[in-house]
Formats: C-alpha cells, structure tokens, sequence
C-alpha cells in the first residue's frame, strides 16, 4: 500500500480515535496504521519534561533556532513510515508551518521512554525506523530497568554506534549532554 493511503486510514483512525475514552496515538510503522492506546504515567512525563529542558539550555549554543519539543509526529512519506516520538529535536520555525507531521529530513534527534506494556515498538521497530529516515541521535530511556542506550551514526538504514548507560550517569548524547540523577524507575516506592 502506498503512503497516501496509509496515511489517510491514518488520518481517518486518528477521527475514530477522538470519540474513544483515554488517550490515543497512531502511527504508521511497518505493517502499515497503528492504532494504540497511550497511558502516560507521571514519571514517563516527568522524564520527558527533563531532558528537554536540558536539551533547550543547550540547543541555544549548539543549535541556535531550534528547540526540544513533545508532541509532533515525524514522518518520511518515500519509507511509509510516521512515529510519534516522546520528544523531537527540531527548527522551532518548523511549528509554525501547516500541516501534521515534521518531515523526518528536520529532525536533529528523537527520544523515547520505553512504556511497560510496548517495550519492542522502542528497541526493535523504532530502533530500525528512525536510522532509516535519517536520524543521527536516538535516546532510549528505559524506567523499567534503569537504563539509557544512545544510539547514533545511521548507516545504511541502522545505527552503527549503541553506548549503554544507566540512570545517575551524564549522558552524552549527540553534541548534547543529558544528566539523568533526577531521572526515576517505575513501580520504586519512595522514589
């Protein structure tokens, strides 16, 4: 199927997903339309809050003009693909344009923080999508664990570079440092 049909059912379970309780995402990975339920818990929030506040300090001597945000999809329409990433390092400019989805071809970098009930759609689907529309810096966070992978040098549609951390390192990541000692692991009382 092509991506202007993909992209339409897309459009049209996005409608669906509006009168449906809760919060919903779609997505078009591999297999084509992803229709999901979101279930955000505070700490997932929280993460994502974090790191693009440090990513923004930094963006203004590194990057001046672009910004770290939460929200857009990002799609590259010649691979079929469109992801709703946590947080997306893009030109500021680029929210001021019409449209849905941020061109892939835009996007200094994605993050992602793995969700307790999809850990695959991070570190296997998502993990072959984002080297494939070009991306050059991939942070995964991983509350469950207590892990970060940065992933980074996309060649030939995979990354060829994958650093392991864990939550308390400074993270390098891109031109970019993240601290992660205020970051938290689900389901830790007391924490």
């Amino acid at each position: 199927m092509d991506y202007a049909k993909m992209r339409a059912i897309a459009e049209e379970l996005g409608a669906y997903a509006e009168r449906l309780e809760g919060a919903w995402s779609v997505e078009i990975g591999p297999a084509g339309p992803i229709l999901a339920m979101m279930c955000p818990s505070k700490r997932h929030e929280g993460t994502i809050r974090r790191i693009c506040k440090q990513l923004d300090e930094q963006l203004l001597v590194t990057h001046p003009g672009y910004i770290s945000v939460s929200g857009p999809e990002i799609e590259h329409p010649a691979l079929g693909r469109m992801r709703l990433p946590d947080a997306i390092v893009i030109p500021e400019a680029v929210l001021d344009e019409e449209g849905i989805a941020v061109d892939a071809t835009q996007v200094l970098a994605v993050v992602e923080i793995v969700s307790p009930s999809n850990p695959n759609n991070d570190y296997v689907e998502k993990l072959a999508d984002y080297p494939a529309m070009g991306i050059a810096h991939y942070l995964i966070v991983d509350p469950r664990t207590g892990t970060i992978e940065v992933h980074s040098d996309p060649c030939r549609g995979r990354y060829t570079a994958k650093d392991p951390y864990i939550f308390g390192d400074s993270v390098p990541f891109g031109p970019w440092t993240v601290d992660t000692s205020a970051f938290r692991r689900y389901g830790r009382a007391g924490d």
